[in-house]
């Protein structure tokens, strides 16, 4: 006799990876954009984003590629922001680079190893705190230059900021590939972060999105286990926007780490649409980006800002906190109140949307 329960399961198994594939293939047709060499604009601002990156050299030219690097490779780019940047957008060159509509790469200056790297980002820019940008699935490095390029600009970020470019794919079908690259990239990162953290005082500000959450919490994790406090107690605080990680996943990590790094925010949104094809992916576990309310996370130490009642306007609200308008205004007003009262208000924060 069939199992009919199983067979009925079965076909709706088979169904959702069809429906997967077609979501795949449909958003694997969205053009992609790649930086593009120019000369600024006298009214731009240029954005110095140093980068560490696993990725390496293209076999086509002297670009990164999805290819995995046997080492480390560190540079600066020097990035032009046009005078008509609006809030949230990434303004491509898609045809001949305009400085004074485009996001255009000026300058790059490439550094022997993370010291090199660490000591030039020390130099340049005043202040003892340097973010480290860790982007998400489905990222290609000009993507993720361009913004970090966008969130230094519109959150008038004045430390400086390294990119972390681990191996994605940076393409929607190559989700399993990432989240090996992940792991792949777990001793690189803290290697960065070792390097950025030598000179006494010297902190870093941890800010990953979807899938490089889970790689930050990793090397958190590994960190702990090697019972190297020294570099836990130089971590500033911590964003994870869009969280791609199990929640029971994500609990079990901060329990190894013990003692989170302060603040610790989590930036969640139930309209996230890319982290609900994520879910299905991994068997229909609803995602850490997607949680609704303050149990999840309950007594680890971490505050949660809900975004579900702001969109992007682009359907997937997969990076609300820094792509909408809407959301980048409340949340500057969210840090700013933080700022002057030397605390975060609550553990639960759901932000709405401004009449």
């Amino acid at each position: 006799m069939f199992d009919m329960g199983r067979v009925s399961a079965i076909k709706r198994a088979r169904l959702q990876a069809v429906l997967v594939f077609c979501l795949l293939s449909v958003v694997a047709c969205t053009p992609r954009y790649a930086a593009k060499h120019g000369q600024p604009h006298p009214s731009a601002t240029i954005q110095s984003i140093y980068v560490a990156t696993t990725r390496s050299l293209d076999d086509t030219g002297p670009a990164f590629g999805a290819a995995r690097a046997k080492k480390l490779n560190y540079f600066r780019a020097d990035i032009s922001v046009p005078p008509t940047h609006e809030v949230g957008q990434i303004e491509w060159a898609k045809n001949a680079p305009d400085a004074r509509t485009d996001f255009l790469l000026t300058d790059t200056l490439r550094f022997g190893n993370a010291g090199a790297m660490a000591r030039s980002v020390q130099r340049a820019t005043p202040g003892n705190e340097t973010m480290v940008f860790v982007p998400g699935y489905n990222n290609t490095l000009s993507e993720a230059m361009y913004r970090l390029a966008q969130i230094r600009t519109d959150f008038d970020q004045g430390n400086p900021a390294v990119l972390f470019s681990w191996p994605s794919a940076g393409d929607p079908r190559g989700y399993v590939y990432d989240r090996d690259s992940v792991l792949f990239a777990r001793d690189d990162l803290e290697h960065v972060l070792q390097s950025l953290t030598a000179a006494p005082g010297e902190k870093v500000f941890l800010l990953a999105h979807s899938v490089g959450s889970h790689l930050t919490m990793e090397v958190l994790r590994q960190a702990a286990l090697r019972g190297d406090r020294r570099l836990l107690n130089r971590i500033g605080g911590v964003v994870l926007m869009s969280p791609d990680i199990d929640p029971d996943l994500f609990r079990r990590q901060a329990e190894a780490i013990g003692k989170l790094p302060q603040p610790f925010l989590i930036f969640t949104s139930q309209q996230d649409r890319a982290l609900g094809l994520s879910a299905l992916l991994s068997g229909r576990k609803p995602r850490l980006g997607v949680v609704d309310s303050p149990e999840a996370v309950e007594g680890l130490g971490v505050r949660v800002v809900d975004f579900s009642e702001v969109s992007d306007g682009k359907g997937l609200n997969h990076i609300v906190p820094v792509t909408s308008p809407a959301a980048v205004q409340l949340l500057k007003g969210l840090i700013s109140q933080s700022e002057r009262q030397g605390r975060w208000m609550n553990d639960f924060i759901v932000l709405h949307k401004q009449p």
